[in-house]
């Protein structure tokens, strides 16, 4: 939170002038806090012609997310908030402003707006970001949600989900990511200590956590619905089922995202609600990541980002449904009637099965290597098609408890199911053996994983 000095942040929004000098005139556009998977848009954009300017949102960047890549954008531009960002894009006059992550979610909505773009435009801008008022417009628009409410006192709280019976119930931020400060809590004390814990943080997007949103616990198997739409019609292109354990404090972790076969059942009635979802909160251009809870009473709401999937690999998901994301969304932006000629209303097909796995880890400590020949091990089973190691020799590595502490990623794809599923199980057998830490134990955060 706000660590520069008045001169430091005079120094970054002044470099919008040398921007405007070398670029003016040129075909280029504009993401918004590409952290994490918003680094694939460049490269998509670039098949299209299109440089990109990288426009962060805020003086400081975002340290706990995976940072923007230099090397990947024309230039960069601070937002000031006095206008003058405004001005030199109009200047500039970009093809399309878009977030890359979601913080950079509602300044995209609003400079696209301004500047007549392909734009989800502002009036349902906060309901994209703000998971009280995202629920709120959901519910309105009569689709099943989670029963909520939004305090800073824990008290408060505990008389609500007593009052309504709503033991276990989830303790979350109202704008955070990754299942950052989510809790899932079975009694007073549990929601107490939860309290402490968001109240006392920032989120994964260096945001002041002010208020604790506690919902209803939802039944059921979670799912995502990945698409990328054109002025209100969207592409599906990916549904993933979701399988999480959960820590004896309550603590849920991912495990898999396994692809789902469009034909399957379920994949329709998922879709068909995250459509609903989509125009309820007015995301009509762009790519939007849902997560949807399938309980027996049929889907609801958990939420929505307004950006790509964080798990997103373009060539992984290339070789298990024939796209990805980022080109998707490309397309989109520069080729909006091919787009709707040849994905709009569609759904990706499976041509292999697949799964995204994140290690979880109990260790704690400092890392002192990595076993090299271990990881090259993993690298060539059948199904791997790539893995992200997640720390380097000198970081601290710590019990996993959300999906930034997962210290390794993996995502495999095989056309025999059987196959994927050995790999799998070999990997899970081999994961707490791929760092050597220097090891301290903390049995708190210890638990199913």
């Amino acid at each position: 939170m706000g660590t520069l000095s008045t001169a430091e942040r005079q120094a970054l929004w002044d470099h919008t002038d040398d921007v405007l000098e070398a670029h003016t005139g040129r075909s280029l556009g504009v993401l918004v806090d590409a952290y994490g998977t918003g680094n694939f848009l460049p490269e998509a954009f670039a098949r299209h012609g299109i440089e990109v300017v990288h426009l962060q949102s805020a003086p400081e960047p975002i340290s706990r997310m995976q940072p923007w890549n230099e090397e990947r954008y024309l230039d960069w531009i601070v937002y000031n908030p006095d206008g003058s960002t405004e001005a030199a894009l109009k200047q500039l006059q970009p093809k399309f402003v878009i977030p890359g992550q979601e913080p950079g979610v509602r300044l995209a909505d609003q400079l696209s707006e301004a500047l007549g773009l392909r734009t989800n435009g502002t009036e349902r801008s906060a309901a994209r970001r703000d998971k009280r008022d995202m629920v709120e417009a959901v519910a309105a628009a009569g689709l099943r949600t989670a029963d909520q409410t939004v305090t800073d006192s824990a008290d408060e709280a505990i008389a609500w989900a007593e009052d309504r019976g709503h033991w276990p119930c989830v303790a979350k931020p109202l704008a955070s990511a990754s299942t950052d400060g989510v809790s899932v809590c079975r009694d007073a004390a549990a929601l107490r200590s939860a309290f402490a814990d968001i109240l006392g943080s920032d989120t994964v997007f260096n945001q002041e956590n002010t208020e604790v949103l506690v919902q209803s616990y939802l039944e059921g198997t979670e799912y995502i619905v990945d698409t990328v739409g054109v002025d209100g019609t969207a592409y599906v292109c990916g549904v993933w089922r979701y399988e999480k354990n959960l820590l004896p404090n309550g603590k849920p972790i991912y495990d898999r995202d396994i692809l789902v076969d469009p034909a399957e059942p379920v994949a329709s009635r998922l879709i068909e609600f995250t459509r609903e979802v989509l125009d309820a909160l007015g995301v009509r251009n762009g790519p939007a990541h849902s997560e949807i809870m399938m309980t027996p009473d049929g889907p609801a709401l958990i939420e929505v980002g307004a950006r790509l999937n964080g798990h997103l690999h373009p060539e992984f998901h290339n070789r298990c449904m024939g796209e990805n994301g980022a080109d998707l969304t490309a397309t989109a932006y520069m080729e909006p009637d091919r787009f709707l000629e040849q994905y709009g209303g569609g759904v990706y097909s499976r041509l292999r099965a697949a799964c995204v796995y994140n290690a979880p880890t109990v260790q704690s400590g400092v890392v002192t290597s990595t076993d090299e020949e271990l990881v090259e091990c993993i690298r060539n089973r059948p199904s791997v098609v790539d893995l992200s190691l997640k720390r380097k020799a000198g970081d601290t590595i710590v019990p996993t408890h959300d999906l930034l502490t997962s210290p390794l990623r993996v995502f495999l794809t095989n056309t025999d199911e059987d196959a994927l599923e050995a790999d799998y199980t070999c990997i899970a057998s081999v994961r707490e053996s791929v760092y050597r830490v220097r090891s301290r134990t903390n049995p708190a955060l210890c638990g199913v994983v």
